[in-house]
């Protein structure tokens, strides 16, 4: 798929990932619009890279369907998630433990029902941001590892649908495998298990190997937009030294 042109809607786009996804996409000749709550954010990413933004609370359900009903886009990238409170098990209330549940899985749950019940256009893609955790877990930031493992499981369950109301959508879960430091999440994450470990975060995120920054990170999400061998897969890892991998082929 060609990127020149396409419309694509990404949530989250004003910082971390998100904005390294708006910078590569941007590079690719995409129509950009960014969904992110702060103004002041929109408007520096706007005047920066010209592309069109919107302000809202991507958990607000009646928002995700008017903004993708107008906007109608070829790539819907749900990049939008909350920085995860971190400690123990032990110390942590309930509030603090379902933060990304009730951020991430909720905005996750109205984008790709609004998605689904537009619905897009055949041939639309669209991509979920799941996480390294929804693998090996996180034990120290409550239900994120839970929350991203269930955005990785409503991807699949999204192109069930698809398939059972022949959309032509084609819904991919994009996984993280490592800490980025400067995109909010990660460095909250780092700091916390280094603190814990009596290193320095930049110490602790060396453990995963080549760095993925996320400029690098938006341009292997292009790479699986782009490439063909891509086209077909569910669940992709990325990370800095293995560039992308299929962790979860086609759906039957």
């Amino acid at each position: 798929m060609s990127l020149k042109d396409k419309n694509v809607v990404v949530t989250g786009g004003s910082r971390g990932l998100g904005l390294g996804l708006v910078e590569a996409l941007v590079a690719q000749g995409a129509k950009v619009t960014v969904v992110a709550r702060r103004a002041d954010s929109l408007d520096a990413v706007s005047t920066r890279l010209g592309v069109a933004t919107i302000s809202a609370d991507v958990t607000d359900k009646a928002a995700a369907h008017r903004i993708l009903g107008d906007i109608r886009p070829d790539i819907l990238a749900l990049n939008a998630g909350a920085t995860p409170w971190m400690g123990r098990l032990d110390q942590l209330s309930w509030e603090d433990f379902s933060v990304a549940w009730e951020t991430d899985v909720k905005a996750g749950l109205y984008w790709l029902q609004a998605a689904l019940n537009l619905p897009l256009k055949p041939g639309s893609r669209v991509l979920v941001g799941s996480s390294g955790a929804a693998v090996t877990g996180s034990q120290m930031s409550g239900g994120y590892g839970g929350s991203k493992r269930m955005l990785w499981f409503m991807a699949k369950y999204a192109n069930g649908v698809s398939q059972e109301k022949n959309l032509g959508i084609c819904f991919q879960a994009i996984v993280p495998r490592q800490m980025i430091l400067g995109t909010g999440t990660g460095d909250a994450a780092a700091n916390a298990y280094a603190g814990s470990m009596g290193i320095t975060p930049e110490q602790f995120v060396a453990r995963f190997g080549a760095p993925m920054p996320p400029r690098a990170f938006g341009d292997r999400v292009v790479s699986v937009l782009e490439d063909p061998q891509y086209a077909d897969g569910v669940v992709f890892g990325l990370n800095g030294d293995a560039g992308v991998t299929v962790m979860e082929g086609a759906s039957a």
